[in-house]
């Protein structure tokens, strides 16, 4: 099997007498940061519809996976055959309807049972009385910022502490621009702008999942439109005036901004 090969180069790669000097050196904490990457590109490609790209790109988040899983064997903590083995069952007890004899009618249906069943999992984890338990508990600080709000909008939601619609929700990022606008009025130092601010993302993203957008994704296109009209601003300025946008007065680059809107419609 293929997977059989991967796992052999990996060792091949780690092995202390003929390995990679540079792979060796690895440990957890410095190849972290790469699973984390290889995810982000693996999004894009999917993003692009690029799916050689894509084919690439779960390779490389493949070999994280495996990286990780070596070094475990080697410390004695694990192996790759444990990972498996352990998400096979996790996706087995998730969906008692297909290998049991639960009856799940509707997607969002089992979406509810798959959260019932992770709260379970993680009381279970914790050895403590389950009352004392947070609804917030496992949301990793570990998540990019829209991630995490995300996710603990929806654990307090679970528990009914959410608006049934989304006008309210529209009515509260109103309320917090005019309290960040209040703040620079008064003159606020730096720490209490950035917790204005940080309200007004936090409620963004609870908009967007009023909506069942994904917030991440809303603010990456936003980035790849942003970023597509400004190298247009960028090359109309080198064509038309053979200049930088550092050297255009502001009202041209605004001009062109509109320009660029006008042309780039996604």
């Amino acid at each position: 099997m293929p997977i059989n090969d991967l796992l052999k180069i990996m060792a091949q790669l780690r092995d202390p007498n003929n390995g990679c000097p540079w792979d060796l050196e690895q440990t957890f904490d410095s190849i972290a940061p790469c699973a984390i990457e290889e995810a982000y590109e693996v999004r894009e490609a999917i993003t692009d519809q690029d799916y050689k790209a894509l084919k690439d790109e779960l390779g490389d988040l493949l070999l994280q996976v495996v990286f990780h899983s070596q070094i475990a064997d080697e410390s004695k903590i694990f192996n790759f055959d444990e990972v498996v083995d352990g998400i096979c069952k996790k996706m087995i007890d998730r969906h008692p309807h297909v290998f049991g004899n639960a009856k799940i009618d509707t997607a969002a249906d089992q979406l509810n049972s798959w959260e019932a069943i992770k709260a379970e999992e993680r009381a279970n984890k914790l050895s403590m009385d389950s009352n004392s338990l947070s609804a917030l508990d496992g949301v990793s600080v570990a998540y990019p910022a829209l991630l995490r709000a995300e996710k603990l909008q929806k654990r307090a939601a679970r528990v009914g502490f959410d608006w049934k619609e989304t006008e309210p929700v529209l009515n509260k990022l109103d309320e917090e621009i005019c309290e960040l606008k209040e703040a620079l009025n008064n003159d606020f130092d730096k720490d209490q702008l950035e917790e204005e601010l940080g309200d007004i993302l936090f409620s963004c993203v609870n908009i967007a999942r009023h909506l069942k957008l994904d917030a991440e994704t809303a603010l990456h296109k936003a980035n790849r439109k942003f970023t597509k009209r400004f190298q247009f601003i960028e090359k109309s300025l080198k064509e038309e005036l053979n200049i930088k946008p550092e050297n255009a007065d502001f009202s041209d680059l605004e001009n062109r901004w509109v320009r660029a809107k006008a042309i780039n419609h996604d």
